[in-house]
Parts: C-alpha cells; sequence; structure tokens
C-alpha cells in the first residue's frame, strides 16, 4: 500500500496533467487563424476553353422572312412618233404577247416636183401628197391590260410609256442582311417557301438576287417586311402557277446552298472571318496558342468547314481571343450552342 501511495499515483497524476497539456496545445494551434492571402498572389488559374476540330455534316441553309407579291406589270412603249389612228385595247382586257395595242401614223411632207418646159421656159409645180407611215405597236408580254392612257388623235413620241399589261403572276420576296448575303455566294434555283396559313410548304423556282418585286397589294397584318432591318439584298422567286396564294400574305423561304459530309469542323466562335478566308489560334505542345490561316467552305451557323490548315485532333480555342463573345443560336431549335 506504501509503494501505491509513494510511486503508482503520482505516475498516474503525471500522465493525466501530459495528456491535458498535450490536448491543450493541439487545441490551441488548430484554432489559431491562418495568415490572410496575399491578394498580389495569384490563387486561381484561367484555363481558356478549347475544342478539338471534329468532323460533322455541313448544310448551309439559310432561312429568310418575306411575303407573297404581285409580280409588276410591264410598261408598253410607244415605238414611232406620230398620231394615235386606232386603238385596239382597253384597260382590263387579256391579250397574248404580239397582240395589237395601238396604231401610229406619221405624216411626212415630201418635196414638190417640178418640171420646165424646154421651148417655152415655163416652170410646173407639182405638189405631192404626204409620206404615210403606219405601225402597229403590239404587246411584249401577255397578260391583263392594267393601264392604257393613248387616246385616238393624240400625238405620241418614241419610247413613250401608254399603257401596262399585268402578267397575273406571283413571287415570293425575301430581304437578306450582310451576313445571309456572304453565304449566299453561289445562289441555287430554287427555295422552299411556307406561306403563313396557306398550303402545303412548295417548290419556289426562278430563285435570282437583285430588287425584289413591288408588292402589288397592302401586306396582311403581322406580314414582315422585307425591306425592314437593315437589308442590303432580296432574293425573289416565282410562285408556280398551280399554287393558290395571294399578294401581302407572310412568307418564309428556306434557301439550301449546298452540303457536304464528314468535313472538318469547328465552331464558328473559333474562327475570326466567316467567308473563304480565316484565323484559329492552336494549341501547341507548350499548351500556348498560335495563330494560324485557315481556308473556310461551308457554315450552318453554328459550324464552319475547314478544307485547309487544320487536322482532326488538332487543339484550337473555342472563341477568339480579345473578341466579344456573341452567343451562337442553333437555327433549328433555336437554343444557345455557343459563347
Amino acid at each position: 500500500m506504501g509503494i501505491t501511495r509513494r510511486i503508482v499515483f503520482p505516475a498516474l497524476r503525471l500522465v493525466v496533467w501530459g495528456v491535458i497539456a498535450v490536448s491543450l496545445a493541439v487545441i490551441a494551434f488548430r484554432s489559431a487563424p491562418e495568415p490572410p492571402a496575399d491578394p498580389a498572389f495569384p490563387t486561381a488559374e484561367i484555363v481558356e476553353p478549347r475544342v478539338a476540330v471534329t468532323t460533322a455534316d455541313v448544310t448551309n441553309t439559310v432561312t429568310l422572312a418575306g411575303q407573297v407579291v404581285a409580280d409588276p406589270a410591264a410598261p408598253q412603249k410607244v415605238t414611232q412618233r406620230g398620231v394615235v389612228t386606232a386603238v385596239h385595247a382597253k384597260p382590263g382586257d387579256v391579250v397574248e404577247a404580239g397582240a395589237p395595242l395601238l396604231e401610229v401614223t406619221l405624216e411626212e411632207p415630201r418635196e414638190p416636183l417640178t418640171e420646165t418646159d424646154p421651148e417655152t421656159g415655163e416652170v410646173t409645180v407639182t405638189e405631192r401628197r404626204p409620206k404615210v407611215t403606219r405601225e402597229t405597236v403590239k404587246a411584249t408580254t401577255g397578260g391583263t391590260v392594267a393601264t392604257f392612257t393613248a387616246l385616238k388623235d393624240q400625238e405620241v413620241a418614241v419610247g413613250e410609256d401608254f399603257a401596262s399589261i399585268s402578267p397575273g403572276t406571283l413571287s415570293v420576296t425575301g430581304s437578306m442582311v450582310a451576313e445571309q448575303q456572304f453565304r449566299l455566294l453561289q445562289i441555287p434555283a430554287e427555295a422552299i417557301v411556307t406561306v403563313t396559313g396557306g398550303p402545303a410548304p412548295f417548290t419556289c423556282t426562278g430563285l435570282r438576287m437583285g430588287a425584289a418585286a413591288t408588292p402589288g397589294g397592302t401586306p396582311e397584318e403581322g406580314a414582315a417586311d422585307p425591306g425592314a432591318g437593315g437589308s442590303s439584298a432580296s432574293v425573289t422567286c416565282a410562285v408556280p402557277g398551280d399554287v393558290t396564294v395571294f399578294a401581302g400574305l407572310a412568307a418564309e423561304l428556306e434557301i439550301t446552298a449546298g452540303s457536304v459530309e464528314g468535313a472538318l469542323v469547328v465552331p464558328v466562335t473559333a474562327v475570326l472571318g466567316r467567308v473563304e478566308q480565316g484565323k484559329v489560334w492552336v494549341v501547341g505542345e507548350d499548351g500556348e496558342p498560335e495563330e494560324r490561316a485557315v481556308t473556310l467552305g461551308l457554315t450552318d451557323g453554328s459550324v464552319v468547314q475547314v478544307t485547309e490548315g487544320l487536322a482532326e485532333g488538332d487543339e484550337v480555342l473555342e472563341f477568339v481571343p480579345g473578341e466579344d463573345v456573341v452567343p451562337v443560336v442553333d437555327p433549328m431549335t433555336g437554343e444557345v450552342i455557343g459563347g
């Protein structure tokens, strides 16, 4: 018992106090606040997003808002000066190309004939009838006579408009902004047209770029204005004769100007330039991007074909350095797919 009091109990007290001291030391050091981070020292690394060059099918389809318009009436011009001696048509008449519209007569005086009697020397002057030239002005196109202003006995001059003939046909016209015009450098011969509230989508032929036909009526409420939105050009195509539509109806033109299968593609956001020539930033082995010139092909608005300058698997920056990131919208779904 004496040994327990003199040796064991004091030893146990030392162990207990030692454990308490160690515990207090651990608590003190763990609860000590960490030194504040140096604001001048970077704590994160910004990595520019990268994408790999892949293969995909690309279809260059441009969709335009437009409307149905009546084809403009063709002006009819006088082809000979003179006086109108006969009128063969009036507004509302249906005529064929080559049908007579107007007769113009021109009377030109001629010099009198003079004869001298060789015996008496007497001079005889004989007046001659004027030279009369008649010309029938014919219709240059078939259709309905829209206007006719010439009157009988009216004097007319060459090149003067005296009538107009409406072909009675319709076209669909739509406006393009500059970006869409660049995508239609090679314009096809036809487009697919959908008329709001009209028949099933149909093929519109004779697609051409330039000035649109003059609308023949007032567009219905809500119809697209093909001249709005800062457009730089228009496209127009002919409505087939067996399709029933009316001037002024809103329409949508879907123009497909080429497609390619298995093309090397990158997002349009990765390319500086959209037509023929561009630049991308290829990620090198050291991780640093380097500028590289590329040759461009077709685009669908979200990706662009690269015909020269890149190989499948190359890594490029997803966005052009220093450029504002513009959202890329899928033309089919309307969803943002990039940017």
